[in-house]
């Protein structure tokens, strides 16, 4: 799309009728800014791209962008953008054009990435250290990683519309469950390290805090230690590391304990009986909590069968590619007695209003927006997609395919330790699974000799010191890789060549401890027996698909998540071994392509947010919050105001902001709003001037959650400064703001963005997501630091995330999008945004009540409709009219939020004229039935909107069951268009209350799924 600038002088206009929606609609458009069918202009030069991104990234073209002007009192962009956002936080012009952030097409990124591809070095990392070389079955990667129906989907607060993927993270569930041998799962976290912070601070809870001490063994990962202590010291935890079987005899230590973290296997590969201590540390009326190894746990005794109160880790090395770092499914698993202290999202059996078994979230859904600076956790993003493709990896290899994997892996192992103890190396770890520890004094004058024979070899071997390297082994390796690595050893010690031929012999016995080694089942319900066909396999995924709703079908107009397009191209360099094979800890000369990305994102991201530095450490936007805050406490520490502890949050703040405060370690203090939805000031600059020996920050969402450009929030930023605190603006609504504003101007010192929303990454129905920070000048040296790869500034808190850069690979797509829009396209899409939102809200009035607009009538980029008046006037609530919407091919938008009788509406820039009309056309309609009920024509407990949505089990029941006051052809089709294009709701309303009471959270047994002639 060109640059969006209408005016009506100078060349001569152009009428013509369309067909549009229920009616001829006729438009006034210049003719020189009508769209061709690749650009919206004549191509520069013969050698010009015709594949320009803008264009197929924005959904309104020139003339209907033209056409929502005018029915808006408007006759150019300009003039619109100032009467939407304040001037006094209007940037230039020329702030962010293609001279900042230079444009290129579809196929120009497309080689661009290729050659950045080509500069990460193809090394085959044996690592370990948590990560492994995963195998993706072709039928997954395909059919669910690179599946639009599967990655475009939003997290399932509409269950209705849900199945197929709670079905699947259910799967994850029970996966957990079975092979951890624990009485309940969560259905992902961000990663491994975050999971064990978790695990850390529900021990801390479960003691009242009265309990300070968190002790970890040494053998846990280095990188989860380091979030560890960034967690510890926002939560008042004395953390402790040390040798766990031995040091728990100190009763100073004992008295204070809240928890002790082990790792199953240890970082060294030694597996450890932990059962004593497990009953050590339950006497002492503390937790047990273990990082484990999934694959492992095929052959290693469950630590659910041996006292664990928790147990997590990492689900990648079950079909997820190791991608730099992420995006990766973390599992969690607790007792039962723990199960409403777990944090993340939980899906459970229900069922819906006609019995039938349905899934749904429960009990944790959205805790933060509820319980706010009360939340034990600030997890509001999870990893919905990569736990589904590693329930999908156990679901295809099933509990027997499992053993087969880790037998293999296992066996290798043994077989390399015979070979390199031959020639003088010394395993240090006598019981392992999957990973060495060599002792190489006996072999090599030092462990930089192994490594250069590795280096050489194309292999990346785990540093330890001097005298010992580390190597992992997973089930990517064959032959070839077998024999590389092992005469890579042989060379290291000038030894024969190896080959397949010479062998040797290994002892059949497995290298685990007999009291260690498995006994008990796992995995025996049906769905994860049957499916091993690749095509029992594909069927099986597509039948998930198809209950679900996602932006293949509709718009999904969730306010506050901004689901636009993830575009095809910017995700294709994702999934190419150049990224995707890449260790998180492999040494720096060989992720040049890596190091490139990453560098150009941080620095278009500072120009996009006027801020100074740039991490891309926090994998979700509440982890970006949480950075933030730990940033501003540390900047605090470092001038001596460590007494900096009070937190100002506005009542309309995302939910997640007073939980992320109360991790950083602040207590928060709530700020007033006023009748028409703005902060209000007066309050502000009263609590400001109360705390202002205690004032460490200030949080606050810009535009706010309540759908408008606030006038007064560089006055409120001024406030804050004035007494001494820095200004976190929570960037959930960046995309309203790119060209027009930005944080700087708005006045915050730190920002985070969710790469999830403004910058195109899928939400994966459900994760994955991104929060990046930036920061201002003086806020730089603290950005987050690495324990492995150094990252962050000079005088860096500790990690936030367990990978360097976070879910490095999805960086991919967000870096595409900036270089295929560039900084006008980037503009534009801001400018639609908030275009289409107030056509919207136009189109609306006088249906529906606008809550809040500021003060020349409009919005920003989402608009906040209530519904209050019409639960007095039929008995219906804003629930109503979401599960109708799905009878009409919607996702509802985001319901309950941030006011409780409200909807709040985010239609994106992706969005054409024609799919926003027919939402509109859709919402209108429903006001209509509503009426129906309103005037008496149809009754209050029996209605179209009560009895939404209607699956076709419903409509297909029998003339004597259907007993409703309206027809089937009322209740399925009540627009002409849906007889073309139908989405179909696969269960009733679901009962909440019922799966809360009936708290269910694993796949159905043998015996449930049974035939009942069996």
């Amino acid at each position: 799309m060109a640059a969006l600038r209408f005016t009506p002088g100078g060349v001569a206009a152009k009428h013509f009728a369309v067909q549009h929606g229920s009616g001829l609609r006729v438009f006034t458009i210049q003719a020189v800014v009508r769209r061709g069918l690749a650009t919206a202009k004549p191509p520069s030069s013969l050698f010009a791209p015709l594949d320009t991104f803008p264009d197929r990234h924005i959904g309104p073209d020139n003339a209907e962008a033209a056409f929502m002007l005018s029915k808006l009192g408007y006759d150019s962009m300009d003039a619109f953008v100032d009467q939407a956002v304040p001037p006094k936080v209007r940037v230039s012009s020329d702030a962010i054009t293609d001279d900042q952030i230079s444009p290129l097409s579809e196929f120009e990124l497309f080689y661009r990435a290729k050659d950045l591809g080509n500069a990460n070095k193809p090394f085959k990392s044996y690592i370990g250290m948590g990560y492994h070389n995963a195998v993706v079955p072709p039928v997954i990667l395909r059919n669910v990683m690179e599946n639009p129906a599967w990655y475009t989907q939003y997290t399932p607060y509409q269950p209705e519309i849900a199945q197929g993927r709670l079905e699947s993270l259910v799967n994850f569930q029970t996966m957990v469950m079975s092979l951890t041998s624990m009485d309940i799962a969560n259905c992902s976290l961000l990663d491994e390290a975050t999971a064990a912070a978790e695990g850390m601070v529900m021990a801390f809870v479960a003691t009242s805090q009265k309990k300070k001490t968190f002790f970890v063994d040494d053998g846990v990962l280095p990188q989860t230690l380091g979030v560890l202590r960034t967690r510890a010291k926002g939560s008042g935890i004395r953390l402790v590391v040390g040798d766990a079987s031995s040091a728990l005899g100190d009763e100073a230590l004992r008295s204070d304990l809240c928890g002790v973290l082990v790792q199953y296997p240890d970082v060294n590969g030694n597996i450890k009986d932990f059962g004593h201590l497990a009953e050590s540390v339950h006497a002492a009326g503390a937790l047990v909590i273990v990082a484990t190894d999934l694959l492992a746990l095929t052959m290693l005794k469950p630590p659910g069968e041996w006292g664990a109160d928790i147990v997590l880790g990492n689900s990648a090395r079950f079909g997820v590619p190791v991608g730099y770092g992420g995006p990766h499914a973390a599992f969690f698993a607790c007792t039962d007695k723990l199960k409403r202290k777990m944090p993340g999202r939980i899906i459970g059996r229900s069922r819906d209003v006609t019995g039938k078994p349905a899934y749904r979230l429960a009990l944790q859904t959205r805790e933060q927006h509820i319980r706010r600076e009360k939340a034990t956790s600030n997890i509001c993003t999870s990893q919905a997609l990569l736990a589904n493709m590693a329930a999908m990896y156990t679901v295809y290899h099933g509990p027997h395919g499992l053993r087969r994997i880790a037998n293999k892996v296992h066996g290798l192992t043994q077989l390399l330790k015979v070979i390199v103890e031959s020639y003088g190396f010394r395993t240090t770890n006598l019981a392992f699974f999957d990973t060495l520890t060599l002792d190489v004094t006996g072999a090599a004058p030092d462990s930089s000799v192994v490594h250069a024979a590795a280096t050489a070899a194309g292999i990346n071997l785990r540093p330890v010191d001097s005298k010992h390297v580390g190597i992992t082994l997973d089930e990517s390796v064959g032959p070839v890789d077998f024999l590389r690595i092992a005469n890579a050893f042989a060379a290291s010690v000038k030894a024969p060549t190896v080959t397949l031929e010479n062998v040797p012999a290994t002892d059949s016995a497995v290298a685990v401890p007999q009291d260690l080694f498995r006994t008990s089942a796992y995995l025996p319900h049906s769905v994860f027996n049957k499916h091993h066909s690749e095509t029992e396999m594909l069927r099986y995924i597509h039948h998930l698909q198809s209950k679900d709703l996602s932006l293949v079908h509709s718009m999904t107009p969730l306010g506050s998540c901004t689901m636009k397009l993830n575009s095809t191209s910017s995700m294709i360099p994702l999934t190419w071994p150049e990224f995707g094979s890449v260790h998180p800890f492999a040494p720096k000369d060989q992720v040049r392509g890596y190091s490139k990305i990453i560098a150009e994102l941080e620095s278009d991201l500072c120009k996009i947010t006027g801020f100074h530095a740039c991490s891309l450490q926090p994998n979700s936007g509440a982890a970006g919050e949480y950075a933030g805050l730990s940033v501003i406490r540390a900047y605090h520490e470092a001038r001596n105001e460590s007494h900096r502890d009070i937190c100002l949050i506005p009542v309309s703040a995302h939910g997640t902001n007073p939980a992320s405060a109360v991790m950083a370690g602040l207590k928060v203090v709530p700020v007033k709003s006023l009748q028409d939805g703005s902060l209000d000031l007066e309050d502000l600059q009263s609590k400001a001037e109360k705390h202002k020996d205690r004032l460490a920050a200030f949080m606050i969402t810009y535009p706010s959650t309540f759908g408008v450009f606030e006038d007064g929030v560089t006055d409120a930023c001024k406030i804050i400064h004035d007494n001494g605190g820095q200004v976190y603006l929570d960037g959930a609504n960046l995309n309203a703001q790119i060209g027009l504003t930005n944080p700087a101007t708005c006045g915050g010192d730190v920002c985070h963005m969710n790469l999830h929303k403004t910058f195109a990454i899928p939400h994966g129905g459900g994760g994955p997501g991104m929060g990046p920070i930036c920061v201002a000048e003086h806020l730089s040296p603290f950005l987050p630091s690495h324990p492995v790869i150094p990252t962050g500034g000079d005088k860096a808190i500790d990690a936030v995330a367990a990978a360097p850069y976070g879910s490095a690979s999805i960086l991919l797509i967000s870096w595409a999008y900036i270089k295929m829009l560039g900084g006008q396209g980037l503009a534009d899409s801001s400018k639609i945004a908030l275009l289409s939102a107030n056509y919207m809200a136009h189109r609306l009035s006088g249906h529906y009540s606008l809550r809040y607009n500021n003060v020349n009538g409009r919005v920003a980029h989402e608009l906040l409709i209530d519904f209050a008046e019409f639960d007095k006037a039929a008995g219906l609530k804003v629930s109503d009219f979401a599960k109708r919407l799905q009878d009409y091919g919607f996702h509802p938008p985001t319901v309950s939020w941030p006011i409780s009788t409200c909807m709040l509406i985010e239609p994106t820039e992706s969005e054409s004229l024609e799919e926003i009309d027919r939402f509109c056309d859709a919402m209108i309609k429903i006001r209509e039935e509503a009426e129906e009920i309103i005037s008496g024509k149809q009754p209050r407990d029996n209605n179209v909107l009560k009895n939404a949505p209607h699956p076709m089990s419903v409509i297909a029941v029998s003339d004597a069951e259907w007993n409703r006051p309206y027809s089937r052809q009322t209740a399925a089709y009540p627009v002409p268009w849906l007889q073309e294009k139908k989405f179909w709701p696969t269960v009733s309303r679901v009962d909440d209350a019922y799966g809360d009471l009936n708290l269910i959270c694993d796949c159905p047994s043998v015996e449930e799924t049974a035939h009942p002639d069996a």
